[in-house]
């Protein structure tokens, strides 16, 4: 997004806007990082960005830039904007300097500045003569001002400073169009030999003398004479072009012009469309707004230090300022369209933006002044900006019909279904045949029946199953958190099955109709003890090796896994929740749901059949909700008044298990964070819960922490998102041991599952070992005896070594050993089945460990 320049008349201090953000360059002395006075100028830049929340304007980053100063030499700004740099085609911001020594020798130095807030020395020439207000900076870059009657242009490319020929008498405007490079707008040069007539008189001379024409720098040409703006106005100050195009090698021209009858005026292809008064004198430069939405404003800036907004629809005056500093225009919010920041004076009398005014013209609308409600005032910046509501007036019109239209076809439907529904009735109970077309029959509602591949009704599903259901069913409640509905429901200790077993389902009650529709939900299943567990000792660092601790620490889980398995005591509560999305529900109104405890059936449980309990209704209004009545609520100062308000976060917040371990420190550290930097509050009712009572992100996390032995324990966390749990995480980090460590578990009892796994593991694979030493000592022993054997026959061969009947002998008793080897080598059947059993035993063991570990 191109910026636009300041309008500061300080030599000394120039803003700029580039990219939604507000450089403020300012040249000074002074100290700077407690360096000690500087005796070289600088040139400092401050980047500013817009805060929503506090409505101000805050420093984001600095830049210096340290200038060489020779004897006698002053400084000052001479102009800042933003160019398109030729070597990358990118926008840049640039300020040019000027520097004046003794002599009669000018110095201008133009610097880029980089976004990493490095100045770059582009270009630097020397001149005889001051540029004043004739300097124009274009993309390159190119510096182009006027002496006298004639044109001078310097490029970075080149460095030399060319003289051009002296066609214009003035330029008002310098830009780029299009294949045609740089182009001059200007007032052309007459001389009386050019018409063959006489001098004009005096009133007539200016109109006369006055002729705008197109300027190739490139091509050194006159582009086109006509089609600009006609020679009457010949008061012209000020330019803005805003479309071009060629129309049989003529260019056409679309601009904005000021005049010095303090007028603004829309010229097409030549011909004026429309004007508008100012309400100040002097105008210097007009600029273009686009708010949005097909609102565009012309904002005219006044060498009056005044400045205002024309409506490019009516060229009415929609707003203005006085006593303005510098007009900014450029995405300072961040909405994707344009805002303008009107700085009034004084206003950087401080390191930030004191006094400043920004507006959309709409609805955006930021200062920095307090609200004045003074009557007269009130009613005078009435009458100033009254044309300020008109573009949402006629937003909000075209809803308002819109929504209108909508109402009168919903009423004609409705209406028309009511008549047609009395009439078939009023056939029903007259036992008259029904008439009523079939495209009118499509829009009735079914007063009785079933629809084709409904859902079963309640009675039909669960007319069986039911007796002595309430035994198994204590409550049922529901809140409100967010976007979701929470239902809960309290499972009495006489239900045998596993609440893995039990799901809640939500079914639609609906008063048109004798089917019951479920409602998309996920369940969750919630233990808690109602009794204080007792925490591990804390005992000091004991000597001795880290594996023991951890065989140690296996072997207390194995218990502790030994006793969660035990069917739940009457000190635990059990609950299975079910959430939904409010949303859909809410467009109805009032709704109900039939709320359905359904209990999974196993072949050898208690349970062989599916069965379905139903709890009870859910009735919920918009009433209700505005009312605040099933809304959770979190009493900061007092403890929590409801249970069930603690099991909807349960089963709303974002759930994460970690276990931490420290091999040399124990750990007592966490809960001394847990109730004194978290400032957490033990639930009365279930003391294994800890809430959150830190002011800010933290409030209303929950915590539960089970510490397995001083070296180790399992942190939950409950977090509402992940942010949360990070900044959570991050302040635990800062006071554990230094060899610390945790481990991200998708469950509490994954540590638990992992290391019993390990042992089965062990387990099998000492199995395996015993088979294997069985099968080497079979083997062993055999070859033991047949040592002996050789030793016994050895004397025998070696005296009957010269008979062949001896060797004879010796081969036969060598096959008979062959024989007996591989008898002896085969174990017995029942042995050999008992070692596989075992083997067996031991891998499905792991195998069901390992496949829990899947489905975590």
């Amino acid at each position: 997004m191109t910026s636009k320049q300041a309008m500061s008349s300080d030599d000394q201090e120039r803003l700029l806007c580039y990219n939604g953000e507000v450089l403020v360059f300012q040249l000074c002395k002074g100290n700077f990082a407690d360096k000690g006075p500087v005796k070289t100028p600088i040139l400092q830049v401050r980047r500013m960005v817009f805060d929503t929340g506090t409505r101000t304007f805050v420093q984001k980053s600095i830049g210096i830039f340290r200038l060489k100063k020779e004897k006698n030499s002053h400084f000052k700004i001479t102009c800042c904007n933003c160019v398109s740099d030729f070597r990358t085609g990118i926008n840049l911001p640039y300020i040019v300097l000027q520097s004046n020594k003794n002599s009669n020798i000018i110095q201008y130095l133009l610097l880029f500045l980089h976004s990493t807030n490095k100045f770059e020395k582009r270009l630097s020439f020397k001149v005889d003569h001051e540029l004043k207000d004739s300097i124009r900076v274009l993309n390159g870059p190119l510096v182009l001002w006027q002496c006298v009657s004639t044109l001078f242009i310097i490029s970075s490319k080149t460095g030399n400073i060319v003289s051009v020929s002296d066609t214009f008498s003035s330029v008002i405007w310098a830009g780029e169009i299009g294949n045609l490079g740089t182009v001059l707008l200007g007032v052309k040069k007459r001389c009386f030999s050019e018409e063959g007539s006489q001098k004009p008189s005096e009133p007539d001379y200016a109109i006369w003398n006055t002729k705008f024409c197109l300027y190739a720098l490139e091509s050194k040409e006159i582009l086109s004479e006509a089609y600009i703006i006609p020679a009457a106005y010949s008061g012209v100050t000020c330019v803005h072009v805003c479309a071009t195009e060629i129309v049989n090698n003529q260019i056409r021209i679309s601009l904005l012009a000021l005049t010095q009858k303090n007028q603004l005026i829309s010229f097409q292809n030549g011909t004026p469309k429309s004007v508008c008064q100012l309400p100040f004198g002097d105008p210097c430069a007009v600029q273009l707004m686009d708010s949005g939405e097909e609102n565009l404003f012309f904002i005219v800036s006044f060498r009056s230090n005044d400045a205002c907004a024309v409506w490019k629809k009516n060229f009415q005056v929609a707003a203005k300022w006085e006593k303005v500093n510098s007009v900014l225009i450029d995405d300072f919010v961040g909405t994707g369209t344009d805002q303008v920041l009107v700085l009034f004076k004084n206003s950087l009398n401080s390191d930030c933006l004191t006094s400043f005014k920004l507006t959309d013209l709409g609805s955006i609308n930021y200062s920095s002044e307090p609200l004045d409600f003074n009557e007269d005032d009130l009613f005078e910046d009435i009458q100033d900006n009254r044309h300020l509501v008109i573009p949402p007036l006629q937003g909000r019109v075209k809803v308002g019909l819109a929504y209108i239209q909508e109402l009168q076809k919903q009423l004609l439907l409705k209406e028309k279904i009511i008549s047609q529904s009395f009439k078939a009735l009023m056939n029903v109970f007259q036992d008259r045949d029904n008439n009523t077309p079939v495209t009118e029959e499509a829009n009735l509602v079914p007063l009785w029946g079933e629809e084709e591949n409904c859902v079963p009704t309640l009675d039909m599903k669960l007319s069986d199953s039911f007796q002595g259901s309430e035994q198994l069913v204590e409550e049922i409640w529901y809140r409100v958190m967010d976007d979701n509905l929470v239902v809960g429901v309290k499972v009495t200790p006489s239900l045998k099955a596993s609440l893995n077993d039990v799901t809640v389902s939500l079914l639609m009650d609906q008063a048109y109709s004798s089917s019951f529709r479920p409602i998309k939900c996920q369940n969750k299943v919630i233990k808690l003890s109602t009794e204080s567990c007792a925490a591990p000792h804390l005992i000091p660092y004991q000597i001795g090796s880290y594996a023991k601790r951890v065989k140690l620490t296996l072997y207390s889980q194995q218990e502790e896994k030994s006793v969660s398995e035990k069917p739940p005591k009457k000190d635990s509560i059990q609950l299975v929740t079910a959430v939904t999305s409010l949303s859909p529900l809410l467009a109805f109104h009032k709704f109900c749901c039939i709320v359905v405890l359904q209990i999974r059936g196993r072949k050898n449980g208690n349970y062989p059949e599916d069965r379905y309990i139903p709890c009870g209704r859910v009735f919920l209004s918009l009433e209700d909700l505005l009312s605040g009545k099933y809304l959770i609520t979190l009493p900061k100062k007092k403890p929590i008044e409801h249970m069930e308000d603690l099991f909807a976060l349960l089963t709303t917040l974002h759930k994460s298990c970690f276990q931490i371990t420290s091999p040399n420190y124990v750990l007592n550290a966490v809960k001394v964070w847990l109730l004194e930097h978290m400032h957490c509050e033990v639930i009365k009712e279930f003391p294994e819960m800890c809430f959150c009572k830190r002011p800010g992100s933290f409030y209303g996390t929950l915590f539960s922490w089970k510490q397995k032995s001083p070296f180790e324990g399992i942190l939950i966390v409950y977090s509402r998102n992940q942010t949360v749990l990070f900044q959570c995480l991050h302040d635990l980090i800062q006071v554990l041991p230094v060899n610390s460590f945790f481990r991200n578990l998708k469950s509490e009892h994954e540590d638990f599952l992992i290391s019993h796994l390990a042992l089965s593991l062990e387990e099998e694979l000492v199995t395996l070992d015993s088979l294997s030493s069985i099968l080497t000592k079979v083997e062993s022993n055999f070859l033991q005896r047949c040592e002996e054997s050789k030793r016994g026959k050895s004397s025998t061969v070696a005296d009957s070594s010269d008979r062949e009947e001896d060797i004879h002998l010796y081969s036969k008793e060598l096959q008979r050993e062959k024989k007996i080897l591989r008898k002896h080598r085969k174990v017995s059947g029942a042995f050999y089945r008992e070692i596989i059993f075992k083997v067996v035993e031991r891998q499905l063991k792991s195998d069901v460990i390992a496949q829990k570990l899947t489905h975590l």
